[in-house]
């Protein structure tokens, strides 16, 4: 008999069904044992009764009952939490007093008819019957695999990958290609610090995994793909924060012969669609998003991600809104700190200015008063994307670094390949890049990312599952040149 999953069966009273699961939990009523069977779809309430032989087999070699009939009554009391087990039985209904009305499967159960055991399993350190907020998060890190199997956190999953796979047809619909960038690339100065990854092969010289794809999608345009997504791991060894990962996940696009309000425009229709099609339950404030400038949010609200809920206290309220005209420079130093004005850039040195302010970009004058083409798209006070449209002549790029005050050769050192690229008849384009675990984080009513992400870090970048960082072998360090 085939494998029937345990939210299928609530429509099938009467059949029989071989289902496989977990022991969620084991309830002993005296002449009545009930069990939860759980499997990633959900839960079903078995029902053992005295005075019935069942036959019983286990794929460990013996055990109880092994390859015996037996019955089942004592069958169950031996059964233990998070037991894996095979059973075959019939749908009933149940009566009308004892429906279930918090499950999906509450108005069925099963009688068994047949049970193998599966596996054993040691008594858990936590329960998993619970959402798991009230227990300590190191210890859910620890047993990150046993904290997945709560009912919270698989749908937690399941509704992650809904969106990527929406994201990934809707994309593929509108003419886009999914195309995976490189992990090992090269060390350069974009905003936060690299993580390295030294070379065997040449000593001294060391890989940076990315912190995100920018320049290889830009090198997409370049290569004349039009159209470009991923669903894009990206890495930054930052100081620790609590609701920041060393790594995580963007969606990122870039797009070829547009302007800023044409990705705007996708970007919206498919931030839409995504709550219309995954979160029907959820209301979407103002369509479309109302948009602020820099100036306009920082003056009204004193941030550049403002929360324009009407009624904060409903969870399934969504404003977004975006927030356009960035500055394209900030100061550091000057004077007043006893040095000179040194210039950065406040969100990405790729941008291209609003094109009013190119001719000041190139000659570099009216620093402060450059505005660039920057959009962020903003959720219930959360950044969750940020893009612009790039610049995509050399001399535009150039320029930039200049007033960063980068000498000719740190500039052809660091982003020599971008210029000469940029230089091969580069199209005009544009993209962005969504923080898409907050967007879950946010979609879901939870608390923080680590929530959505299936093997975090902790808040101090730690992997206790799997404790790392570790240290390397000796040999290690020697074969990669390196000493400690």
């Amino acid at each position: 008999m085939e494998r029937t999953h345990i939210l299928d069966i609530k429509n099938m009273v009467g059949q029989s069904v071989n289902l496989f699961g977990w022991v969620a939990t084991r309830r002993d009523h005296g002449k009545l044992i009930f069990i939860d069977l759980r499997d990633r779809s959900g839960i079903v309430q078995v029902v053992f009764t005295p005075h019935q032989s069942i036959p019983l087999t286990t794929n460990e070699g013996g055990g109880i009952g092994a390859g015996q009939a037996a019955n089942m009554y004592e069958l169950a009391q031996q059964l233990r939490q998070e037991w894996v087990l095979r059973i075959k039985g019939t749908i009933k209904a149940r009566p009308e007093k004892m429906v279930n009305v918090e499950i999906e499967t509450g108005k069925v159960e099963i009688e068994p008819q047949e049970m193998e055991v599966l596996n054993r399993a040691e008594t858990p350190p936590f329960p998993l019957d619970t959402d798991g907020y009230e227990i300590g998060e190191e210890s859910r890190m620890k047993y990150r695999y046993l904290d997945l199997r709560r009912t919270r956190m698989t749908k937690n999953m399941i509704f992650r990958h809904k969106v990527t796979s929406f994201i990934r047809n809707w994309l593929t619909e509108k003419g886009f290609i999914e195309v995976e960038t490189p992990i090992l690339t090269k060390s350069t100065p974009e905003g936060a610090r690299d993580y390295v990854v030294p070379s065997r092969l040449y000593p001294g010289s060391f890989y940076a995994l990315p912190q995100s794809p920018q320049q290889y999608k830009q090198l997409l345009m370049v290569a004349g793909l039009e159209k470009y997504f991923q669903i894009a791991r990206c890495f930054r060894d930052e100081d620790t924060r609590g609701d920041r990962q060393p790594e995580f996940t963007q969606l990122d696009l870039e797009m070829s012969f547009v302007e800023r309000e044409d990705v705007m425009k996708l970007n919206e229709e498919l931030l839409i669609g995504i709550v219309k099609n995954i979160y029907p339950e959820k209301e979407i404030q103002e369509i479309p998003f109302p948009r602020l400038s820099y100036q306009e949010a920082m003056e009204k609200y004193k941030t550049d991600r403002p929360d324009l809920r009407k009624d904060k206290e409903n969870p399934n309220l969504l404003a977004f809104c975006w927030v356009i005209d960035f500055p394209f420079f900030s100061a550091e130093g000057g004077p007043a700190s006893g040095g000179e004005i040194k210039w950065t850039f406040t969100h990405n040195p790729f941008s291209a200015p609003k094109a009013e302010f190119m001719e000041d970009l190139i000659a570099g004058k009216n620093i402060p008063e450059i505005l660039t083409s920057q959009y962020d798209v903003v959720l219930n006070g959360w950044e969750i994307g940020g893009g612009s449209i790039r610049n995509h002549k050399p001399e535009g790029l150039e320029a930039v670094f200049r007033i960063m005050g980068f000498k000719k050769e740190r500039i052809k050192e660091n982003f020599g390949h971008m210029l000469e690229a940029l230089g091969f008849g580069a199209p005009p384009h544009g993209g962005i890049a969504w923080g898409f675990d907050r967007l879950v984080t946010l979609l879901g009513n939870e608390p923080n990312i680590r929530e959505v992400i299936p093997f975090p870090k902790t808040g101090d970048a730690r992997d206790l599952m799997m404790n790392s960082p570790s240290e390397l072998e000796k040999k290690q360090l020697k074969e990669l040149h390196l000493k400690i």
